[in-house]
């Protein structure tokens, strides 16, 4: 009697893990439609911004996988996954029926309940690379190309079509269009699609069924109405105008002063003895014309004040020291080895060129003409206003400013292995309709930190090295064309033209041989070496568009936050041009920051390589082609532009 008993129990336990069993695997299936259900519930409320739309799109789901019997629930639910966010949570209770558990007693059908709770997180967009075009193919992959984006989403208001190697995405999503794989891999946790999948039948690297959705999204410009940017657009094309030079006052009726070993009579009687040593006293003096030649050493006393109406010319081997005091000279200046103490230095329209080694003193230097430094010249200037008609230095020579504000009208131009290195100070240059600033190979200008003002294009070439200090934005009118190595400082670039990246070679840091400062060993505390380009916490506002070739290696960063009339929170570029956008030749960029391009059709060629390191990166643009084995990616889960927009929805449990 014991063992017929324990015999029905034991048939009856049995029975009971058999139906167990099956609800438990009931559970499994369903929870995956739940999960869809979920996610594609929240897309539709995101797009249509009404609970109704919840329960159908839900109902809709279970239908299409399966689930015919029980019931399904969709709701809005508040403080999920943190205090003030809301979520979507779907419901699906089956009832199982119960067969050999019917022994113990148990009834007819028991329930399995599953849950779903997709996030609705604020985000600017759906996924970290957009291509806008709702016509033909937005994103598309071709060759050995790559996108790797495995946080966050990869999305096309038209056709994404992978015909290179793969797309790595949290979901891959086509709002208007197709998703096409051809022999490459697509893996995402979702295919979302209003048209058709197409794979290969061989193919099955790709997502299960169970994780394709065939349905309509809207996918648009989440900056389109940005109110920060519109404001900064419409400063492209502005700049601030050089201070107004004017040639000095120098009264006529002076006489000729010639220093040599047969001087003029009016300089005679500053001759030491028959020497060729010359003294001037503290005084007032109106000169017609001054020379120096031959071996001779002539000394100004200070607080003297001196005027030329018609010309300073100093030859080799003459040594001429201005003490400090007030210099004011009309028609033209040639030096060689002078130096020029404290105060003020004003020099008219001419020819002014300096060789050999010259120094003049802290206070105010304005030259109404071209200043030129050539042939080995070094010309170190101390802390002043600087303004000069022009800036030419070339022949590896060398000029070194104070701190103070440098005003040029007519354009920097820096030779081969010559430099410029400027204090801190505001920068304003104008050579309208041709190059403010131009660097030729091994070139280098180095700027502190000030206002930066430039009405021209900037242009470097290879080997040249570039830097502008921090401010709050630097105007450009016209391109900003580089070839060199360039360091940005923080703040807004306001350019009226094109950035463009044309080539490696140098890369930071660099030290000078002149005062041993360094450049580019970081830059606000990130490290950039081994770049040639590179700006952190910059923001860059374009009428043109950004290009990549040559080799370059890029490294630039949006800042975290905005300043006021400065740099623009999670803005890296941003550009309404309808111009291509062409990125190849092995550039290497890491980005950080949104990338806005939202006319322009960007193509990334010859083994580019664009992504983010470990930062964000988000690419919007027109359309997006990655062709030749480049690629392309982010590592974040998405980045938010304060622009407000449809969002993204997240599988939280």
């Amino acid at each position: 009697m014991l063992a017929a008993l324990s015999a029905v129990s034991l048939i009856g336990m049995a029975s009971f893990a058999v139906d167990l069993n099956r609800g438990y695997e009931m559970m499994v299936a369903n929870q995956r439609v739940a999960d869809m259900a979920a996610l594609a519930a929240g897309v539709a409320y995101n797009a249509a911004k009404s609970e109704a739309i919840l329960q159908p799109t839900a109902d809709d789901l279970a239908r299409v996988n399966g689930i015919t019997a029980g019931t399904v629930v969709a709701q809005l639910v508040a403080d999920v996954p943190t205090a003030g966010a809301k979520a979507v949570r779907v419901t699906i209770t089956v009832p199982m029926t119960v067969t050999l558990g019917r022994v113990l007693g148990m009834g007819a059908s028991y329930p399995v309940r599953t849950t779903a709770t997709a996030s609705l997180a604020t985000q600017s967009t759906a996924g970290c690379i957009v291509g806008l075009a709702s016509s033909g193919t937005a994103i598309e992959t071709q060759g050995g190309a790559t996108i790797n984006a495995a946080n966050c989403a990869v999305a096309g208001a038209g056709t994404v079509a992978n015909n290179g190697t793969g797309i790595t995405a949290k979901n891959i999503i086509s709002g208007a269009g197709d998703i096409v794989n051809n022999y490459g891999t697509l893996a995402a946790d979702l295919l979302r699609y209003a048209g058709n999948f197409t794979n290969p039948d061989w193919n099955t690297n790709v997502p299960s069924a169970d994780k394709r959705v065939k349905q309509s999204s809207t996918i648009s410009d989440p900056l389109a109405d940005n109110l920060d940017l519109s404001s900064a657009r419409s400063l492209i094309g502005t700049s601030r105008t050089p201070l107004a030079l004017a040639n000095p006052t120098t009264p006529g009726g002076g006489a000729v002063w010639s220093f040599s070993s047969s001087p003029s009579a009016a300089v005679a009687g500053f001759r030491k003895g028959n020497s060729t040593n010359f003294t001037v006293p503290t005084g007032n003096y109106t000169i017609d014309t001054l020379t120096a030649s031959g071996s001779v050493t002539v000394t100004f006393a200070a607080d003297s004040k001196v005027t030329v109406a018609r010309g300073v010319t100093i030859d080799g081997g003459a040594i001429v020291t201005f003490g400090n005091g007030t210099y004011r000279i009309n028609g033209g200046f040639s030096a060689t080895d002078v130096t020029f103490g404290d105060g003020e230095l004003s020099i008219g329209q001419g020819t002014v060129r300096f060789t050999g080694t010259n120094r003049i003193g802290a206070g105010p230097v304005t030259i109404n003409a071209p200043l030129v430094v050539g042939d080995g010249a070094k010309l170190a200037i101390g802390a002043g206003a600087h303004a000069f008609g022009g800036i030419s230095v070339g022949g590896g020579s060398w000029l070194t400013l104070g701190d103070g504000a440098l005003d040029v009208a007519g354009g920097i131009s820096v030779g081969g292995d010559s430099t410029i290195i400027a204090g801190a100070g505001n920068v304003t240059i104008a050579n309208p309709g041709a190059r403010a600033i131009s660097l030729s190979g091994s070139g280098r200008f180095f700027m502190g930190d000030g206002l930066f003002s430039a009405n021209g294009s900037v242009f470097t070439e290879g080997g040249s090295r570039l830097v502008f200090g921090k401010t709050a934005n630097h105007l450009i009118n016209g391109d900003l064309a580089i070839a060199g190595s360039v360091l940005f400082g923080a703040g807004r670039y306001t350019v009226n033209g094109n950035l463009a990246n044309g080539t490696g070679g140098t890369t930071w840091p660099y030290t000078s041989p002149i005062n041993n400062q360094t450049w580019g060993n970081t830059l606000e505390s990130v490290d950039v070496s081994g770049y040639d380009m590179a700006g952190v916490n910059v923001s860059f506002i374009l009428s043109g568009t950004i290009n990549l070739a040559g080799g370059a290696k890029t490294l630039l960063m949006a800042p975290g936050t905005t300043t006021t009339g400065g740099a623009i929170a999670d803005i890296l570029i941003d550009s309404l041009t309808s111009a291509d956008t062409k990125w190849s030749n092995g550039a290497t960029s890491v980005f950080s920051g949104t990338m806005h391009l939202p006319n322009s059709a960007l193509t990334s060629s010859g083994g580019n390589s664009s992504n983010s390191a470990v930062r964000c990166f988000m690419l919007i643009a027109y359309r997006v082609t990655l062709t030749g084995g480049a690629t392309a990616g982010s590592t974040c889960s998405g980045i938010g532009t304060g622009a407000g927009g449809s969002g993204t929805v997240d599988l939280i449990a």
